[in-house]
């Protein structure tokens, strides 16, 4: 069996983080939240995004303001940060590479795709519709729609059911330790997704992941 078969073998469902996993973003939040935390003369803590990595939007709301004692409202933190990176979505941030070619190739052979993300409601939709994959992709779910953010299991086990197949019929694509825990704690094959931004912790990602892929075209050879 090829790398693909493998991965898929026995399995009904494919779930996939969208931010450093499906699209190659993880850097535009970077750029908000120094550009944020300077706004209000507030240093970038050098370790801020791991400390942030697979928090809900709200998750990160809250530890913001808590964190940096911020008058804004967690909604109204939200709305700023959308603001924020909005336009940056919709024109900078490009696929994985052979990310939308994947997601074609799993609808054409039956299997189901979920989005799981960390990222906002408002954001999420309007990647999926820019960026032309709707059609290829069964369900979307946010971390805040669930009752926790990854590392928790909740998110993927909302895909599952939602899809209607088992948690043990999964495979998750995940870019992030938080995630592929998340992924691995709903009883689901795991495969890690390289990133610039996830470089760091490559070793971790190994050692927890099921599979490693450099980016979706190591699936389409």
């Amino acid at each position: 069996m090829n790398l693909r078969e493998q991965l898929l073998h026995g399995k009904r469902a494919a779930l996939f983080d969208m931010d450093g996993t499906l699209i190659d973003s993880m850097g535009i939040w970077k750029d908000v939240d120094i550009e944020f935390l300077g706004q209000r003369g507030i240093p970038m803590p050098e370790d801020l995004q791991k400390n942030i990595e697979g928090m809900s939007f709200s998750e990160t709301a809250q530890y913001f303001k808590e964190t940096f004692s911020l008058s804004e409202t967690e909604e109204e933190l939200k709305i700023i940060w959308n603001q924020m990176a909005y336009e940056k979505y919709r024109t900078v941030v490009p696929m994985k590479p052979g990310a939308a070619e994947f997601l074609c190739w799993l609808k054409a052979h039956g299997y189901a795709t979920a989005v799981c993300t960390s990222n906002s409601r408002e954001l999420i939709d309007m990647i999926v519709e820019n960026k032309g994959i709707k059609q290829w992709i069964d369900f979307v779910v946010t971390a805040c729609e669930v009752n926790a953010g990854k590392p928790a299991p909740d998110i993927y086990l909302r895909a599952a059911q939602e899809l209607g197949v088992e948690p043990s019929e999964c495979v998750v694509f995940e870019d992030i330790p938080a995630g592929l825990l998340a992924g691995i704690r709903a009883g689901m094959r795991t495969c890690a997704v390289e990133d610039t931004y996830s470089e760091y912790c490559m070793d971790e990602k190994r050692q927890l992941a099921d599979f490693v892929i450099h980016d979706f075209e190591d699936l389409m050879l």
